[in-house]
């Protein structure tokens, strides 16, 4: 068992994280808010328990609060959610994974890049969609791919600055002209 990310307080045990995602279900919203809430701050404990619950979850609802506490987790929550997408096909599945990076913002950015370095078309739609969902932060980092030796992340990177229009567009415009 490990200790609570958050600083302090007793180490969350195993019980106590399945009850909170078996809360993630209960019919009071004030219920599965305060679960959400708490998952987060358990942090890492979490991550692999919600990542099942997003994996089994009977319709988007149950998606919708686990995809909510990972992203609660932050950084703790980005390889293994990149790792399950990897692994886990079901288009809503990778949904929800992707809402939660996008959710995550900033920590996950350069991570999500790397892994857009898969064959799979599907998987780099959805982390493109991530980035798209944090908007200016991620043109930075993207931008400087642009000249990677990768030519899948290069396309990657060229339709996810496209995609984000007005916020992206200029950093595409910018490397053509450098060229030139």
């Amino acid at each position: 068992m490990e200790e609570n990310d958050n600083g302090g307080g007793q180490p969350p045990t195993e019980m106590k994280i399945h009850q909170l995602i078996a809360d993630l279900n209960n019919p009071s919203v004030n219920t599965r808010h305060q679960a959400v809430r708490t998952l987060g701050a358990i942090g890492k404990p979490a991550v692999e328990p919600l990542i099942r619950e997003l994996e089994g979850a009977p319709d988007n609802d149950h998606r919708w609060y686990a995809a909510v506490a990972l992203s609660g987790i932050g950084a703790a929550a980005v390889e293994p959610l990149i790792s399950a997408m990897k692994v886990h096909k079901d288009t809503e599945f990778r949904r929800y994974a992707a809402a939660a990076l996008g959710n995550i913002g900033i920590p996950a950015i350069e991570h999500i890049i790397d892994a857009m370095a898969s064959d799979d078309r599907q998987m780099r739609g959805f982390l493109s969609g991530a980035l798209c969902r944090i908007g200016k932060p991620a043109v930075e980092p993207l931008s400087r791919r642009l000249k990677d030796a990768d030519d899948i992340i290069r396309s990657c990177v060229t339709l996810t600055l496209w995609q984000m229009g007005e916020t992206g567009i200029p950093a595409i415009v910018d490397e053509v002209q450098e060229e030139e």
